[in-house]
């Protein structure tokens, strides 16, 4: 098993920066795809962006494509998503996940793969 826990986020003004970070327990970090999920008042979950276990490969919803940027450093048993250009519409709470495998990289994009989450950071964009 492996314990999520999210920080870094806060109110920014629209145009700003922040960066999440999720800090895993566990000697196996480096075997889990790891994901970032958001959830704004009375809206469904979503996608926001993912990063495979060994190589890194990195994935993107549209929505934030060119502005999010997803890593993990496996020796810190960490993953961060920096979030540049916010705007109010990514106001909402976001959700570290971990993933034990992915059949393939459809599958990064749904959060019904992920079998661990954190509680998740509130992200508060001004307009």
């Amino acid at each position: 098993q492996v314990q999520l826990v999210e920080s870094g986020g806060g109110l920014v003004q629209a145009g700003g920066s922040l960066r999440l970070s999720c800090a895993a327990s566990g000697r196996t970090f480096s075997s889990y795809a790891m994901g970032w999920f958001r959830q704004a008042p009375g809206k469904e979950r979503e996608f926001v962006a993912a990063i495979s276990r060994s190589i890194g490969y990195t994935y993107y919803a549209d929505s934030v494509k060119g502005r999010f940027t997803i890593s993990r450093d496996n020796a810190k048993n960490t993953v961060y998503l920096q979030m540049n250009s916010l705007k109010a519409e990514d106001t909402a709470v976001y959700y570290c996940a971990a993933a034990e495998r992915m059949t393939d990289s459809g599958a990064y994009y749904s959060g019904s793969q992920y079998h661990y989450w954190g509680q998740g950071t509130q992200v508060t964009v001004s307009s």
